[in-house]
């Protein structure tokens, strides 16, 4: 088979990562790549997606990632990359040894490979990252280690002699074979196909390979590749415009997401040569939405910036650090469905200063984050709200000693389930919560206990179309007999949040900042 007129090679690898601030340490403070673009998704702009290089963000040396924050684990298995393999200088192998041990990185070699010397590396989650010494020899130390280009990804399949076939097409050769691996070659680097009959399917998630992409001449050559595609019903195919190259989606017959991606405009078209990856950006249908998304994605410094320590505590939790923040913090917990993210831009709205700390609910239905169970009939589990509760509390005092945040400053605000437990939490460990604001917030203990709130601020916003109307008012009751001092607002609106919201709670908590 003859391969389209195009530059053959590696443009880059795409993988997904659950942990942004061990990536980053990982593969610029360890591998010593440069962070060349942070963006929005194009899929999904409430996503962050990294992008590493060397300093240019050349093609072939390019490895990026999707980041799913604290998301669920994948399985690596049959039709997805498996492993990736970076170029370093012959000459630093020992070099590598040694860095891979002081910094407790998982490592096993010198193995050879093909005729190669060869380190194996598990990045932060899990990923097998090889380092490969066929590089020129590096005459002196003096910018640090640094891995080169892409030397090889492999591949997991279970139709091997159609996989690598259908490589042929990105301009790939058969070279040499070894055991269940067969290596295709191109002018620069090289995919080994494993034969992996029987291995179980991969599953997407954290600590998997999205899909490899290999370099295109140009847009024609892309077209002329998606007009043979669609002809031959390889695979059904998606031509996209990525801002920085355009791109074909491919799947190869066993099943490897492959994308085909040209080398221009390049990465430097919205940053300066020697600043890239300096700024976020996001895709240019969600530039409505842009400071939203700038609080909602991941925050994460680079090596040997300043940063937010991070505690092993009962809940996941995210952290949002205003560029000037002042000293109040908002603990935010969300309502059925979202995640320790979803309140974040409303809340820096509100309070353009406070640092924000996102939580996630433990308890999932249909595999959505809630904050305690139901049970049929309307009713809610007494003991899961209870025991959750507790757990909260030990998270609470956990947060405030491990990461110093003060109790006279701390505002919870809840949305309805969350607002929902924010209330169970004040009647189970009273005192723990002195300022919380409820929006869209039911009773949902059987038997609330009468307690002292003396001393405790809240405000609700409730709506009057909400289905859950009256159990606002019966949860307004309780404050009340337990002498919180409350303030209530009932606006027309139905259970969703609206813009009516926003004053009263920025309002509100301008009035406590003064008291």
């Amino acid at each position: 088979m003859s391969a389209l007129p195009f530059a053959t090679g590696i443009h880059h690898v795409t993988l997904i990562t659950r942990r942004v601030q061990d990536n980053v340490d990982f593969y610029v403070g360890f591998l010593g790549l440069h962070l060349v673009k942070r963006t929005g998704g194009f899929e999904d702009a409430e996503q962050l997606h990294l992008f590493y290089g060397n300093a240019e963000a050349e093609p072939g040396t390019l490895v990026t990632f999707l980041v799913w924050e604290d998301g669920a684990p994948g399985r690596i298995g049959n039709g997805q990359v498996s492993e990736i393999a970076f170029s370093v200088p012959q000459n630093t192998i020992g070099e590598w040894l040694t860095r891979a041990i002081t910094h407790r990185v998982p490592v096993e070699g010198p193995l050879h490979e093909f005729g190669e010397t060869v380190l194996r590396l598990k990045d932060p989650d899990g990923i097998i990252v090889k380092l490969v010494a066929n590089g020129p020899p590096m005459p002196d130390m003096e910018d640090g280690l640094a891995v080169q280009c892409l030397r090889a990804v492999t591949l997991l399949t279970e139709t091997p002699e159609e996989t690598a076939a259908f490589l042929g097409r990105f301009g790939y050769r058969p070279g040499p074979a070894s055991g269940s691996l067969q290596r295709m070659l191109s002018d620069t680097d090289a995919v080994d196909v494993r034969d992996a009959s029987g291995y179980v399917p991969g599953i997407p998630g954290t600590g998997t390979a999205d899909h490899v992409a290999f370099r295109a001449a140009d847009l024609a050559a892309v077209e002329r590749a998606e007009a043979e595609l669609s002809r031959r019903n390889a695979s059904t195919t998606t031509l996209h415009d990525r801002k920085y190259f355009t791109s074909l989606y491919v799947r190869e017959p066993g099943g490897t997401l492959i994308e085909f991606a040209t080398d221009g405009p390049g990465f430097a078209i919205d940053e300066e040569p020697g600043h890239l990856g300096e700024t976020l950006f996001v895709p240019p249908q969600d530039l409505e939405r842009a400071e939203d998304l700038k609080v909602l994605l991941p925050q994460f410094s680079k090596p040997g910036e300043p940063r937010m320590p991070r505690r092993d505590l009962p809940f996941v939790h995210r952290f949002f650090v205003p560029e000037t923040p002042g000293d109040e913090t908002l603990v935010l917990l969300h309502g059925s469905g979202g995640n320790e993210a979803a309140l974040m831009p409303l809340a820096h709205r509100v309070a353009p200063q406070a640092t924000l700390l996102g939580v996630r609910g433990r308890a999932a239905e249909e595999g959505f984050p809630r904050w305690f169970r139901r049970l049929p009939a309307a009713r809610f589990d007494q003991q899961d709200i209870r025991s959750e509760a507790e757990a909260f509390a030990a998270f609470v005092e956990g947060a405030m000693d491990g990461y110093r945040l003060d109790p006279e400053q701390l505002v919870f605000l809840g949305q309805s389930n969350g607002a929902n437990f924010l209330a169970a939490i004040m009647a189970l460990h009273p005192g723990l919560v002195r300022r919380a604001i409820l929006l869209r917030p039911m009773l949902v203990l059987e038997e609330p206990p009468i307690v002292d709130l003396t001393g405790t601020d809240v405000m609700m916003v409730s709506g009057r179309l909400d289905i859950a109307a009256p159990s606002a008012r019966q949860l307004e009751s309780w404050l009340r007999a337990c002498g919180a001092r409350l303030t209530s607002h009932v606006i027309d609106a139905g259970h969703p949040l609206t813009d009516q919201d926003l004053p009263l709670v920025s309002d509100w908590l301008e009035s406590q900042r003064q008291m």
